[in-house]
This record gives structure tokens, sequence and C-alpha cells, in this order.
């Protein structure tokens, strides 16, 4: 009889329970927020003096934390780690050798606004925490980024290198912090840690072109480093690297000169030694952009002819997937972006693009609204003044046109502890003829500097005229002492003021580009179309101070100790020595030596005496112990003579 069947009622029900399962826990999967995302971006823009910037943006994006947990597929686990212990909401850290060149190479395009840095470090942050807690933990933060990039950022732990600004750099509640170190080098062991934060890091994509010999000869170069963090948007880091490059001149392609200015042509392979063999794999978009500044713009139409990527004045050697136009607040077309796409490219079609020059053109990039310098005035070592010049550049007359309009700016100043600023000494000349302080200051905050512990900050809002042509701001100081420990090794050089922030919030940098889709946009064009403002950093001071001869101690301590081993060596030699043992050892040697003559006087048949010898050499010897012993207590008078007179 055969066995019964089991019923088919629990056997399908396993297959379907595990299906609900697998239905249930992949609901809240869909409904989490996108996953980790990677772009590159690379544009190049040729310059009017000759050069060509380049400048690299790669973003890295994480969602809130709660989605993904602690585990990161394309983003940085340092970066994660870093904003969660110090609960940093915004941080941006920067790495600049050479300084920006805003008469030739532009102060009122997004790239001069948030690329633009001054010399050496700069670091800012803003912690979601107490107040009484920021010092501590921006501490720690200085340490850690110190040990991540390969930097000396501990430097800025101190309270004397750090400032808490309120409005002058970023508007604020008191949770901000900023630190400069404008001596610190950038070299291969900064660029290194940061290429490291990138997926492919320098072995593909956009990040392979980052040839070392290329990027640090040129003209500038400024390594960055932004991130923002909320509860909603998650985390995100961007790394911007801006450089300014010299085209080899020397090629077969044609120069053209006008007016003694050259234009020589170029291509990627030329200015990174390499070409583009692909995109990396993991980025969600690779886009390399070619943008023609307004006044090349201007010169084309001004011809008739169409802004195409052949047209009168210059070829580009590859067709452009997309023309983008630019529109800003000032003028209506501002500059032309041509945008190639990288991910058609791989090792068996690499690509290098570049632009050929046909006809001599000369053009100018738009200025800031005033050109600001710093200098310093007096001489010696005792007291001098600080003063910042703003020259303008008649840009706020196609904005302001009003006789009694006014352009507002902001100046933020850090000063060390040793540099004493009196504040109430400033002056103000507007054209020549001098204003007082509540004609032209609208708002200003101090912070004093205390001795070793913090450094002096200054913030004003001033406001001039329109038709104002140069204004300039002076304020005495005087210069401190500094302990022996406390001056660096090469404390002759002089000792530096960090650069001057000059904004000017009444003009905004951001620009338009009404013909991208949002949804297929690049981070690099967003972030040029967010709103920024105007801002120029100064020239970095050189502050000579009263330096100690710090060879002084060395020659002191050197001639001391040898006049004491000299001492103490000649009378404990002195002292110590056994006058017994010395006339054996003399009689020993007058012995010795008395062999040879006695031989010879026998051979010549002469007497010889050595008594006689004996007893010479042990007089000798001890006239040269008598000697010595007079000479060490000659310069034992001396030098107490001496020691007590001085």
């Amino acid at each position: 009889m055969a066995p019964p069947t089991p019923p088919a009622g629990p056997t399908l029900f396993l297959p379907l329970l595990l299906l609900l399962l697998l239905a249930t826990s992949a609901a809240p999967s869909a409904a989490a927020p996108e996953s980790e995302e990677f772009t590159e971006e690379l544009l190049l823009r040729p310059l009017p003096d000759r050069k060509v910037l380049a400048h690299f943006h790669f973003r890295s994006t994480a969602p809130p934390a709660p989605s993904v947990g602690r585990h990161h597929n394309l983003f940085p686990k340092a970066i994660s780690q870093l904003v969660k212990k110090y609960h940093i909401s915004e941080l941006e850290l920067s790495f600049t050798q050479g300084r920006w060149n805003y008469e030739q190479w532009g102060g009122f395009d997004p790239m001069s606004t948030s690329n633009a840095k001054p010399p050496g470090v700069e670091l800012w942050a803003v912690f979601d925490l107490p107040l009484s807690e920021i010092d501590a933990t921006w501490k720690n933060l200085t340490h850690t980024l110190s040990g991540l990039f390969c930097a000396s950022i501990n430097f800025l732990e101190s309270s004397t290198a750090v400032s808490a600004p309120r409005w002058g750099f970023k508007v604020n509640e008191g949770n901000l912090r900023y630190g400069a170190l404008p001596r610190e080098a950038v070299c291969t062991e900064n660029l290194t840690p940061w290429l490291k934060l990138l997926p492919c890091r320098d072995k593909a994509g956009i990040a392979s072109l980052l040839y070392r010999p290329s990027i640090y000869k040129g003209y500038y170069h400024s390594q960055k480093l932004k991130l923002r963090s909320s509860q909603t948007l998650g985390i995100v880091l961007d790394q911007t690297l801006t450089v300014v490059l010299q085209p080899n001149t020397i090629s077969g392609k044609p120069l053209y000169s006008n007016h003694g200015q050259l234009q020589p042509s170029w291509s990627m392979n030329q200015l990174f030694n390499r070409k583009l063999s692909g995109k990396c794999l993991v980025s969600k978009s690779s886009r390399i952009f070619i943008e023609v500044d307004k006044g090349i713009v201007d010169k084309v139409n001004k011809t008739g002819s169409d802004l195409s990527w052949n047209n009168e004045f210059f070829v580009l050697s590859n067709g452009p997937d997309r023309l983008i136009k630019n529109l800003n607040n000032l003028e209506v077309k501002s500059s032309f972006i041509y945008e190639y796409d990288v991910s058609n490219y791989s090792e068996e079609k690499p690509f290098d693009v570049g632009i050929t020059w046909k006809l001599p053109l000369i053009w100018s990039c738009t200025p800031s609204p005033f050109h600001a310098s710093r200098f310093l005035m007096g001489s010696g070592n005792e007291r001098g003044s600080i003063a910042l010049s703003l020259m303008s550049t008649n840009l706020h007359k196609k904005t302001f046109s009003g006789p009694n309009d006014s352009i507002k700016a902001v100046i933020f100043q850090i000063v060390p502890w040793y540099v004493k600023v009196y504040y109430h000494s400033l002056e103000i000349l507007i054209d020549g003829k001098r204003k007082t302080v509540s004609e032209v200051v609208e708002k200003i905050h101090v912070t004093s500097s205390e001795d070793k512990l913090s450094p002096g900050t200054l913030e004003m809002l001033l406001k001039f005229p329109c038709s104002m042509q140069s204004a300039t701001l002076t304020l005495d100081f005087d210069k401190g002492f500094l302990h022996i420990d406390e001056y660096p090794p090469d404390a002759n050089q002089g000792f530096d003021i960090p650069s001057a922030l000059v904004s000017f919030p009444e003009f905004n940098s951001a620009r338009n580009y009404p013909e991208i889709d949002s949804l297929l946009g690049s981070p690099l064009l967003e972030n040029f179309q967010e709103d920024s403002v105007v801002k120029s950093y100064t020239e970095v001071l050189l502050v000579p101070l009263t330096t100690p001869d710090f060879s002084m101690p060395y020659n002191v301590i050197t001639f001391t100790c040898t006049v004491l081993a000299l001492y103490f060596g000649s009378l404990l030699n002195a002292l110590r020595r056994r006058i017994g043992e010395e006339e054996r050892e003399l009689k020993k040697i007058t012995t010795r030596r008395g062999l040879i003559p006695l031989v010879l006087a026998k051979l010549w048949g002469q007497k010889v005496d050595p008594v006689e010898t004996g007893s010479s050499s042990e007089s000798t010897g001890s006239k040269k112990l008598l000697f010595k012993v007079v000479f060490v207590a000659v310069a034992a008078v001396l030098f107490h003579y001496f020691s007590n007179s001085s």
C-alpha cells in the first residue's frame, strides 16, 4: 500500500512567506535616499596674459548616516568619521602656492571668488556644538587634519593663531573658527593624501592628468577641500584643484603677436604631458569644459561671426558635445562654454582637446569693483603703519549711476599679538582728502589682542561714494618683543601677517545657465550658479621684528668652555702627576737615549759620564714642572680677576 502524499498547503506557504519577507525588507530601501555618488569635471580657460587656467572639480556625496550606517562605497571614510566626531557643519581647507592675479585673471567671476585663496594654509570650520566646547574641538580638529594631509596645521591649535569672526568673514552665531598659516609650503606631500580621498585616485579618470612636474611648475596652485553636512542632505565633499599654467610656446604650431602679446596654441597633452584615457568607472558623470571669456565673446560678436568651435579667431581640435551660454548680473552674454563628455572615450580612443589661434586677439577679464592692495609704512624695529589701498576699476558705474549712490565694502583682518595695533589711529583718505571715521565706517567690530594669548581681529563695514577713485586706510602699530624660545628658526626673515579679506556685499558673481537641465547639470556649474559675494584677498605682509643675536650665546658658551677646559685640564694634570715616577721614567729615557752616545764614545775612544747626563735631565724636568705650576696659578688668578671685574 502506498504511503499517503503530504498536503500541498504547507509546501506552497513557505515560498510565499519568503517572498513576503523580501518585499517588506525592500520597501524601506526603496524609500531611502539615493546612494553615494561621485562626479569629476575639468574646466580649461585661456587667460589674457598668454596663460591657461585649469580647474579640477571632484564631488563625492553621501546620504544621511542612518541610511548607510558606517559603511561607504565611494565616499572617503576618513572624512565621514571627521564630520561625525567633531560635529562639523561646514569646513574649508586650502593649500595655496602663489597669489591670484586679480587684474589679469579676473576678479568678478565665481572662479576668483570661490577658488582664489591666500598663500599658505587657510582653514575655517563651523561647528554644531555648544560654544563652550568649540575651542577644544577646534584643537583636536587641527591635529587630525595635520596628520591626514601631512601639513603643519597643528600650529593653528594655539589660541594665538585662531580667531572667531562674527560677520566680517562669514555671518555666524559664534560657532565659526578661522586660522591661517601664510608661510606653510605646499608640495606633493599634501597632494598625495588629497588624491587618496578620490575613488580612483590618480590612476583613472580626470585625476590621471595630474602630472606632478606640470602641476607644480605653474604660476598659481591651490588645492581645496570643502564639505557641508546636514541631517537631510548628508555630506557633500567638494575637492578642487586650481592651477595657472604657461603653455609650451616652443612647438611646431605658429605663434601670433599683436602689440607684444603672444597667444600660444595649446592642448591637454601639452599642458599635462598626457592624454585622457576615459573616465573613472565609478563616476556618475565625467565632463571637460573649455570656457571662452567675455572679452573674446565681444570681439567675435563685433566681427559678426558665429561663436562656434571653428570661427574666425580660433578653432578647437574636437567638436564639442554641447555649447552652453552664460548670463550674469551685469552683462547679457558673459562667456561661452564648450562641453565634452569623457565617457565617449577610452584607452583605444584617448581624448585630447586644445585650441589653435587663427588671428591675434587681446582681451581683458572682468575685474572686481575695487583693486585692493596692502603695504607697510615706516622704518625701524619699534613702530610702523599698515596701509590698505582701494583703487576703483569703474565697474560699479554700470550698476550704480546716481550721484548719491554708494558702494559698500567689508574688511576682515587678523593681526598677530606681537603686532600691537592702535585701532583708534584709523585714518581714511578718499581721493587724497581726509575723512572722519563716522563718514565712512558704518559698522565696526574690534577684538583686541592679548599678549601670547590671542590675535587681534578687525571687521569693518565701509561705505564709499560711487564717484570715488581711490581710498587709503592706515593703522599705526608697535612691534612687540618675543621670548627667545618663541622665535622661529628663520626669525631674521621676518614675521608674516595673514592676508586681509575685502568683500563687496552688493555685488554677486553668480552665473546663470538657462540652457542647462537641472536633472543633467554638473556640480561645477551648479557652484557657479550659487550666490557668492565678490571678494578678494590682499598680499601677505612681512614685518621685521627686533631679533636677538642668536650666535652670541653660542660664542660665549664656546669661549667659556674652552677656557675652563684649559684651566682645569692643566690644574688636574699638575696635581695628579707623581714626581718620583716621572724621575724614574726620565732616568730610563736618559739611559736608553745614552746608549748610542756611549757606543759612539767607545768607538772614538772618548769617555762619557752617564750620571751627569741624568742629573742634567732631572734638573730640566723639574724646571718644566715648576713652570707649569706657575703658569696654572697665573691663569687661575687672571681668570678670577676678570670674572669678578665683569
